[in-house]
């Protein structure tokens, strides 16, 4: 983390990362540990696109520390309506709250609106560009289930626009970890994004199909194909559903296998895996509110 803001998983060292994530641990051993320790501070929460998961895990993590949400609300409902620019948008919340989470549609929205405030501020997600917070709450449930070392981890679905994905690859450079990708090849990962990969060390495989690889893995993370990324509606109608798991396709995974999903699902995982031990795509969602309790508390001036 650089300047005060959480903008890229690029910038995160394996140190940033273990200390978040041990500090997350504490707060889930004791989640009333920390309440009232921010009483009276204030977070601006600025979605310029959708959220359920993460809006409402970053506004019960505040509530948690003791402080409030102030809330732009949807984009129909404020002055964006009237052509206001990101940039006066956040230098009028600022002077409301203490530190901002921004989602935003475009890639760079984030960092561009990082340049025009003081307060600490959070990329909550922007455009296929990163979302540094469902990375870390995604570590910390990879590290409980099946650590973050000596580790096979495949990557499945939408690669090209999915931020989760970009984040959660470079995050994984840091640790001892085989990266496989399996993606159709009109979405696998950018070719900018595998150069930088291959630039820090990881080690990475690219697959066509699961069955390839899928023996081998400790932990699949499963993406949903997003419509909204794509610029044709004929190349998504040619992609959707093509790459779907059910109880059959686990019959060549390990007993171990971890299955993870930042979710929303629509059918890439059929719903009767969510009873067997290998989903943990539910607890993944659960695991944000003390992940970002630990980031809150750090920003806010508390120990991390």
């Amino acid at each position: 983390m650089r300047d005060d803001h959480l903008l890229t998983s690029k910038h995160l060292t394996r140190a940033d990362i273990e200390g978040i994530l041990d500090r997350a641990a504490e707060i889930d051993a004791d989640p009333g540990a920390l309440a009232g320790k921010h009483d009276g501070s204030l977070l601006g929460l600025l979605f310029f696109e959708p959220s359920t998961r993460t809006k409402m895990s970053f506004e019960t993590a505040m509530k948690r520390l003791g402080g409030d949400v102030v809330d732009m609300g949807s984009v129909e409902s404020s002055s964006v309506k009237k052509g206001e620019t990101l940039a006066d948008t956040v230098r009028v919340i600022e002077g409301y709250a203490d530190a901002l989470v921004v989602r935003h549609p475009r890639q760079g929205a984030a960092k561009m609106a990082s340049e025009f405030v003081d307060v600490p501020l959070i990329n909550a997600g922007d455009g296929a560009g990163h979302h540094p917070t469902q990375t870390l709450l995604d570590l910390y449930t990879m590290r409980e289930a099946a650590g973050l070392d000596d580790l096979s981890v495949g990557i499945m679905g939408d690669l090209k626009y999915g931020r989760t994905v970009h984040s959660l690859a470079y995050a994984l450079s840091n640790f001892d970890v085989q990266q496989h990708f399996i993606s159709p090849e009109s979405l696998q990962l950018p070719r900018e994004v595998v150069y930088d990969l291959h630039q820090q060390g990881a080690s990475v495989r690219e697959h066509e199909h699961l069955d390839a690889v899928l023996e081998t893995l400790d932990v699949l993370y499963v993406t949903r194909i997003q419509r909204e990324r794509f610029p044709d509606e004929n190349e998504y109608q040619k992609i959707a559903g093509e790459y779907q798991i059910d109880m059959a396709t686990l019959e060549d995974a390990t007993p171990e296998l971890t299955i993870m999903h930042p979710l929303p699902r629509v059918d890439e995982i059929d719903p009767a895996i969510d009873d067997t031990d290998h989903a943990a795509y539910f607890e993944q969602a659960h695991n944000g509110v003390p992940v970002r309790m630990a980031l809150l508390d750090q920003f806010l001036g508390g120990s991390a």
